[in-house]
């Protein structure tokens, strides 16, 4: 079964020159590491001395830990201390539930990544840029008023809009602040390989679909089954979806 986010992360491309490579050397700490999907990217990319992938989900961490090869790449749940060697710090895609406040969130990543390193952060952009999931929200929305709250949620979560990370990361005292936008292009083998993660209750969306009862799980699936199909038959199909990204120095 593929992730929630599809077979491939394709195309992977900032709109502006202004991101800063990986150097070798660096000890980096990414927050919200999931299935570790970005983390194995980033032991690729460069020669770094440690990875510390982090992640409050105990089923997304046994996955990072099983599918790991990499003795650089140490997975858990807890933020670590602060290390004066720490370079940089990633959030992929952004956790909003790690805390209560989302300044004290970014004040924490600050906290751990010593002077001159990196904080930076990305989220999805789910009111216009994620086409795959708003075509199920939407389609929930009308099957249902619990459908249509859902929507709600899920399109206006924080650090979601234009502008939001950066004023957030300015507030926390991060210095050269700059925000910008990652396309990715999700491809899905069938429908079910896009649908069956949510079925099985992974992510928002999935926490959503398994409190149906038998015939509303039927009228979603039936529903989103035609939206993805969109009159042809099942086959493969391919959503390019839009991300924030956000960097800032610690001072």
């Amino acid at each position: 079964m593929s992730s929630l986010w599809g077979v491939g992360a394709k195309n992977l491309r900032p709109s502006s020159s202004s991101s800063r490579r990986v150097n070798n050397g660096e000890r980096i700490l990414e927050v919200g590491c999931g299935t570790g999907s970005l983390t194995f990217a980033l032991a690729k990319v460069a020669d770094l001395n440690e990875i510390a992938a982090i992640d409050y989900s105990p089923v997304f961490v046994e996955e990072a830990i099983r599918r790991n090869t990499d003795p650089r790449i140490k997975s858990g749940r807890q933020m670590p201390a602060p290390c004066r060697s720490r370079a940089a710090l990633l959030t992929a895609p952004w956790r909003c539930s790690f805390s209560t406040s989302l300044g004290k969130a970014v004040a924490e990543m600050r906290r751990v990544v010593r002077s001159g390193g990196v904080v930076a952060a990305t989220v999805w952009d789910h009111l216009g840029g994620m086409p795959g999931m708003r075509m199920m929200v939407d389609s929930v929305a009308a099957c249902s008023e619990a459908g249509r709250q859902l929507r709600a949620r899920y399109c206006f979560q924080p650090m979601m809009q234009p502008g939001e990370m950066k004023r957030t990361f300015l507030e926390q005292g991060l210095a050269d602040v700059t925000e910008t936008q990652l396309m990715i292009r999700m491809d899905y083998l069938s429908f079910d390989d896009y649908w069956a993660p949510i079925a099985a209750g992974e992510g928002q969306l999935g926490r959503y679909v398994v409190t149906l009862d038998a015939a509303e799980r039927a009228r979603t699936d039936a529903a989103v089954r035609d939206a993805n199909e969109a009159g042809r038959s099942d086959g493969p199909r391919s959503f390019a979806n839009v991300a924030w990204a956000c960097r800032g120095v610690v001072p």
